[in-house]
């Protein structure tokens, strides 16, 4: 089963797992989104994923379940945050994170992992700094169920 190196929270029933390099935010936008009224908090950092049928769910990594590092703050639980917690989530949108992209881009393609495939989409720092992170997820999971 390979680890991943990410975060993984649940929006209702949905499981998004947030990629991007180091110090780009996956923590804070997890947290963020885990704080949120059917939100919840499921990995930080390593992300651990099967396949269980033909879906795809994610888990913490054994030695880090309920912790959340926070830059500048060190490593706490969620429960010191107050963030609901769930043990696995099954996968339905991968969040990449980058510094920039391009005013009007393509639509990305969809990220294939353990030969499963999900919609994905893509946040620039700009996106994320207004706070309209939080929309373009929830409006891409609308998308994903029409």
């Amino acid at each position: 089963m390979p680890t991943l190196h990410a975060a993984c929270v649940i929006l209702g029933e949905a499981g998004i797992l947030i990629r991007g390099p180091s110090g780009s935010g996956k923590t804070s936008l997890a947290v963020l989104l885990a704080t949120e009224a059917d939100g919840a908090f499921v990995a930080d950092d390593r992300v651990v994923c099967d396949r269980r049928g033909g879906a795809l769910v994610a888990r913490p990594h054994e030695a880090l379940i309920g912790r959340v590092e926070i830059r500048g703050q060190g490593i706490l639980s969620a429960a010191e945050l107050g963030l609901a917690l769930r043990h696995e989530a099954d996968l339905c949108l991968v969040v990449d994170l980058i510094d920039e992209i391009p005013r009007l881009p393509e639509p990305p393609d969809d990220t294939e992992i353990l030969e499963i495939r999900l919609p994905s989409i893509v946040l620039d720092r700009g996106v994320r700094s207004t706070g309209l992170a939080q929309l373009l997820i929830r409006a891409a999971l609308r998308k994903r169920r029409s």
